[in-house]
């Protein structure tokens, strides 16, 4: 991450870039081991920690929020889901159908995040230049 203060909004954005980097690599083994018996399904979860941390936040508008979240705060996390459930009698829980649709939002979702990185330095260039 970056230390200062104009580049408040771009760690955070790059931050949910890598966790949506993590999540289209979960996504990726899970397709990968959709026939793979007793394999569980992985993702990632980020947003949740991001919502929370800015929620939480005593400031009042946005860029406040943005400026004193702490590297803490936004944490990425890998976790198994729903390890108890599974589709099939062999115990393998992923659903093809369901991983085609979220690497697909995944990779739109990636797709903003980069467009909106590229877009904070391009206004950081315009106002230095």
């Amino acid at each position: 991450m970056i230390n200062s203060n104009i580049y408040d909004y771009v760690n955070v954005l790059d931050k949910a870039a890598d966790a949506s980097w993590m999540r289209q690599e979960a996504i990726s083994n899970n397709i990968a081991n959709v026939n793979t018996p007793g394999y569980k399904r992985q993702d990632v979860a980020f947003e949740d920690s991001l919502q929370e941390a800015i929620s939480n936040s005593r400031y009042r508008s946005t860029d406040e929020k943005v400026a004193n979240l702490s590297k803490a705060d936004l944490r990425i996390r890998s976790y198994t889901d729903s390890s108890g459930f599974s589709y099939r009698l062999d115990g393998n829980n992923v659903d093809i159908d369901t991983e085609n649709a979220a690497l697909a939002r995944n990779q739109l979702k990636y797709n903003a995040l980069v467009d909106s990185i590229n877009h904070e330095f391009s206004m950081i260039k315009a106002v230095t230049q």
